[in-house]
């Protein structure tokens, strides 16, 4: 980290990278069953509103699905959130595309038409976020994907499904450079394919398009790969609590992060206290704490690092911005600003110990 209030104020006027939150809290979780969503309005505000000294987030990161922003958006919808982000002086980077069944997509190593639906949906986010670059709101970020499989599919021919879904993320490669974009796929213990940091490496090596799909590092959820519940012939770790060991835990870490960075292109500052929930062995995954949990494993500022700097120890700059990210959480709690100005201090701190001033990336 540099020192001195001349560094300070340059990432105050515009260092990088830019600090983002994300929209789906609002809605991931939340339903019929569970507590009503909160709509992208209300979030919008809530960050727009948090402060830590004169510091704010510069944009948001966009979930698009009902009853937020729909993937296939008419231009005026867009035009209504692209007024809306101009007043709250905040910017789009990165959107998550709806690729999953329940909300239109379809697996990406399942039937034929499965795989068409995973594209579309691909090509509709594809597609507005190119309307929101040409409408002035929107200068940097990716469309985020996954398998959209369920590790237990996935193992029944493990070989094959990952060659098809690495067939339809090249497919989807295809219709993103169409658009000038990029696709991140993000690393999580329950989606097939995914679900380890070696299987996650293969999955992208195989796929063999670098310069178009590339890696979404989440710290919470990548922390569960050194205990890769659902594929423990890669665990770093025997249990959660050897994660208790600063050593330990800086150890495993860093060799999920040395395996993966070369392929990061999106992250999300995140904390996870190493829960694993879920039941059986094919649909464990975990949780994300609020930035000040106090079981958090990790130090949010110092294991960013792992992702954000390279071996020569220097900020790689391959993300243009970082984003919050944080699911599961009571309404309550995301209706408390003190929250989001705790996220955002955790944000702050990020900048400071790995970005650059000025804004180049």
């Amino acid at each position: 980290m540099t020192n001195g209030t001349a560094q300070d104020q340059a990432l105050q006027n515009g260092g990088s990278p830019k600090l983002h939150n994300a929209m789906w809290p609002g809605l991931v979780g939340k339903g019929p069953d569970s507590e009503p969503p909160i709509s992208l309005e209300r979030m919008l505000e809530l960050t727009a509103k948090a402060r830590v000294g004169e510091r704010r987030f510069d944009g948001v990161d966009l979930f698009m699905a009902e009853p937020h922003t729909p993937s296939g958006a008419s231009r005026d919808e867009l035009e209504r959130l692209a007024d809306k982000l101009g007043e709250l002086d905040l910017v789009v980077g990165s959107c998550v595309a709806p690729v999953w069944e329940p909300v239109g997509g379809g697996s990406a190593m399942g039937s034929g038409e499965e795989r068409r639906k995973f594209l579309a949906r691909v090509r509709e986010s594809c597609e507005a976020m190119a309307t929101l670059r040409e409408l002035g709101v929107r200068s940097y970020g990716v469309i985020r994907i996954d398998s959209a499989a369920g590790v237990a599919d996935w193992a029944q021919d493990p070989a094959g499904n990952t060659r098809r879904i690495a067939e339809t993320w090249r497919q989807a490669a295809d219709i993103a450079e169409g658009f000038g974009e990029r696709l991140a796929a993000e690393g999580e213990i329950c989606w097939g394919g995914m679900h380890s940091w070696r299987h996650m490496l293969d999955l992208l090596e195989e796929t063999g398009r670098p310069d178009t799909v590339g890696f979404q590092a989440d710290m919470a959820h990548t922390l569960l790969y050194t205990l890769s519940p659902n594929a423990p012939e890669h665990a770093l770790v025997d249990s959660a609590a050897a994660l208790d060991d600063a050593a330990a835990l800086d150890e495993a870490y860093g060799k999920v992060a040395d395996a993966l960075r070369p392929w990061t292109i999106d992250f999300h500052v995140a904390q996870n206290d190493a829960t694993i929930k879920g039941s059986g062995s094919h649909d464990k995954t975990g949780k994300h704490c609020t930035a000040d949990d106090a079981d958090g494993k990790l130090d949010i500022a110092r294991h960013a690092g792992l992702w954000l700097r390279g071996d020569d120890g220097e900020p790689t700059g391959a993300v243009r911005h970082i984003c919050w990210d944080g699911c599961m959480f009571p309404n309550a709690t995301l209706e408390d600003q003190a929250t989001w100005d705790n996220i955002l201090a955790a944000m702050v701190a990020v900048q400071e110990a790995h970005g650059r001033a000025g804004g180049s990336a």
